[in-house]
């Protein structure tokens, strides 16, 4: 492991997120341990759509897994699949290969072993995390993703237009339903319920 490097991310994970945290450092050695794993060098260009991640939590987690590997929201490069858990899966996606990484069960208690002069728990993890093995800190193995990576990334260019609704679709995440176009809202995905107070409700406006 590269601690100039591993500095470097952590300064710049600090920077955009106004402050450094613990989660950050998972986030960020978790970003640095997939790259090693995937054999991908970093950091990547932003243009590089090699890589696609999905982190299983937002927050300072996420800030650290994008600054590590570049894959950020607005690069359609990082996905958020909310479990509320310290976890990512990272995806070659030319190979079509993904090894998702997690914290060891007992990190969180042996991170004071590696800062012993830290009495501070908080201080402790944010330290420790950043100096233990990659193989005391995480564990990872490879899986097989439940959609294919091509339906996952999709097409950025495609539109269509919900029969119900009459809002905009983009990225190819349109359904079929007898035979008529229909966002996922309408497909009955929705996560809100609505309109309230009288409003048109959707496909009032198109944007």
């Amino acid at each position: 492991m590269s601690f100039e490097l591993l500095e470097d991310l952590l300064q710049e994970s600090a920077r955009q997120h106004e402050h450094l945290c613990p989660r950050q450092v998972l986030g960020v050695r978790m970003g640095m341990l997939a790259a090693d794993l995937l054999g991908l060098a970093l950091p990547l260009p932003r243009s590089d759509k090699r890589l696609l991640t999905i982190v299983e939590t937002d927050g300072c987690f996420a800030d650290g897994v994008s600054v590590a590997t570049g894959c950020w929201v607005g690069h359609r490069t990082l996905r958020i699949v909310d479990y509320g858990k310290i976890a990512a899966t990272f995806v070659d996606v030319p190979a079509e290969t993904a090894i998702r990484v997690v914290p060891q069960a007992s990190a969180r208690e042996r991170a004071s072993d590696y800062a012993p002069e830290i009495q501070d728990r908080w201080q402790a993890y944010l330290v420790g995390y950043g100096r233990m093995p990659f193989d005391e800190l995480f564990t990872f193995q490879s899986i097989e993703l439940a959609q294919d990576v091509r339906t996952i990334v999709s097409n950025p260019n495609a539109r269509a237009v919900c029969d119900v609704c009459e809002e905009e679709i983009f990225n190819g995440r349109e359904v079929l339903r007898a035979g008529r176009i229909v966002c996922r809202a309408c497909a009955g995905q929705a996560y809100y319920r609505g309109p309230l107070n009288g409003g048109r409700g959707p496909g009032s406006n198109r944007p």
